[in-house]
């Protein structure tokens, strides 16, 4: 999943002749706290609400200070990319450029929790298993095999490994919500089993925790 296809068609930018209170107005509209400063396809830079808020309120809001801050991607880097971009920088919508530079666009964080949603199957049916082993002893090929010899299927599997621990915790999203042949198994073979899901609630409240750690993680 690439940052061109991401791209939300609902923000538009803004022009540098604009004002830091049209500027704050459209902020509140859509949600966010930045928006790209564009004139004539040239992306000037990202202004937030404290840039404005720091200046008359009827300054326009050309490159001369949103130049000061330039964070973008490129439309070809992948979905990890933008992420790791947005949480490093505290961002809430991140501009993309073409590869010669133009501003195509720009992708609310809104747009990247989905995105995320959809590349670890969120959408699909299944039960999620969160699973504890020692670093040294995980395999995803045996795990999957543990899976499949169940009769089912990984639809998705995200992996953490807090700093300085020796532990390594595996989620995975499985197509099928009946995990009790799944933890059995797990369980013979040594795996400590943290959790399992099954029920709507739990899955999104899952889902998002561990964007949130993902999020995190691409931050250490």
């Amino acid at each position: 999943m690439y940052a061109r296809n991401l791209i939300s068609e609902s923000v538009p930018a803004l022009q540098g002749t604009e004002t830091g209170s049209e500027a704050l107005r459209r902020m509140e509209v859509f949600h966010v706290s930045h928006l790209p400063v564009v004139s004539h396809g040239d992306y000037g830079g990202l202004i937030s609400e404290t840039d404005i808020t720091g200046r008359p309120a009827d300054d326009p809001v050309g490159t001369d200070f949103a130049a000061a801050f330039k964070p973008f991607v490129y439309e070809y880097q992948h979905l990890y990319e933008v992420i790791e971009l947005s949480s490093r920088l505290d961002l809430s919508v991140v501009p993309v450029l073409s590869e010669n530079d133009r501003y195509l666009g720009m992708i609310p964080a809104a747009q990247l929790m989905h995105a995320f949603g959809e590349l670890v199957a969120a959408k699909s049916a299944g039960g999620i298993l969160v699973l504890e082993v020692n670093a040294a002893d995980y395999f995803l090929s045996q795990i999957a095999r543990i899976v499949e010899d169940n009769d089912a299927k990984i639809l998705s599997c995200y992996i953490t490994s807090p700093p300085d621990s020796v532990k390594t915790e595996i989620t995975l999203k499985i197509n099928r919500t009946d995990l009790t042949s799944v933890i059995r198994t797990f369980i013979r073979y040594e795996y400590t089993v943290k959790a399992s899901f099954r029920s709507r609630n739990h899955h999104e409240e899952t889902l998002r925790s561990h964007y949130e750690q993902f999020m995190m993680y691409l931050n250490v």
